[in-house]
């Protein structure tokens, strides 16, 4: 049984359809990628489910658990990165993440060793003490990555989570979350912007345009049958999500990228 899945889920704003009847199956331990130019509905997908954001219409399920109807049992398994900043950088990494396992309810007797373990796990214990507002970009993302983890979720939420950090620091950020894929197992679902990012990391990857899925597979099945020797992912992304790929969405979306690659910059 998929551990996640989605039957013909769907999200309107008013006529806008956002998404548009969205069928997908995620297998549990599997690295998925949403991918997408911007507009394409991947974030709105991530909310719906996450519980931030009711469907329209159709079903999804995490972990066994209806997103309307168990919405608190859905909460409970996962973890979500969000693509805007959620450490407070007035606090500490360890306040930050101390605040976040009171926040999931850890036992009280836990909480200590286990923010002192994520920071640990994360790289970050050097700089536990220290405002986050003096990280660098790439500490900050593995600061929330920690955050997202401290209750071992089942399902972990990356949205475009290496936006505005350089090579190297995202390079560091995937083999973290890889440790800890590895460890626990987590399924994990993110979107990126990064074809090559999601040619690496992804088992399989779902294509979206104007709010539907176009194709779901494996970077390598994907390349292969679009017919072109040596092909990229970027040409299996150009082949489906067609010129909307060079849009770069709308002035609200290219402010909030440019906003959030300025503050982990």
């Amino acid at each position: 049984m998929p551990i996640l899945e989605t039957e013909a889920l769907t999200r309107c704003f008013g006529k806008l359809k956002a998404v548009d009847a969205l069928s997908v199956a995620v297998e549990a331990g599997e690295v998925f990628g949403l991918l997408g130019p911007n507009g394409a509905g991947k974030t709105t997908v991530i909310k719906m489910l996450t519980t931030l954001l009711p469907p329209t219409s159709g079903t999804a399920r995490v972990g066994g658990f209806d997103v309307v109807r168990q919405a608190s049992d859905v909460r409970r398994i996962i973890g979500y990165v969000p693509q805007m900043l959620s450490a407070d950088g007035t606090l500490t990494g360890y306040e930050n993440l101390l605040i976040f396992a009171k926040l999931y309810d850890l036992p009280r007797a836990e909480r200590k060793s286990r923010v002192r373990y994520a920071l640990e796990v994360m790289g970050l214990t050097d700089a536990a003490d220290k405002l986050v507002r003096t990280y660098s970009g790439g500490m900050i993302r593995r600061l929330e990555i920690a955050q997202s983890m401290l209750h071992e979720p089942r399902v972990l939420f990356l949205d475009e989570p290496t936006i505005g950090l350089d090579p190297l620091a995202r390079q560091t950020v995937w083999e973290r979350i890889e440790e800890l894929r590895a460890e626990y197992g987590t399924t994990i679902l993110l979107t990126t912007h990064y074809m090559e990012e999601a040619d690496d990391l992804c088992d399989r990857v779902a294509i979206m345009h104007l709010g539907q899925v176009r194709v779901i597979g494996a970077p390598d099945e994907l390349k292969a049958n679009i017919g072109k020797d040596g092909a990229t992912l970027d040409e299996v992304f150009a082949h489906y999500a067609g010129a909307s790929a060079e849009s770069g969405g709308s002035y609200r979306e290219t402010s909030r990228t440019r906003r959030t690659a300025r503050r982990l910059g």
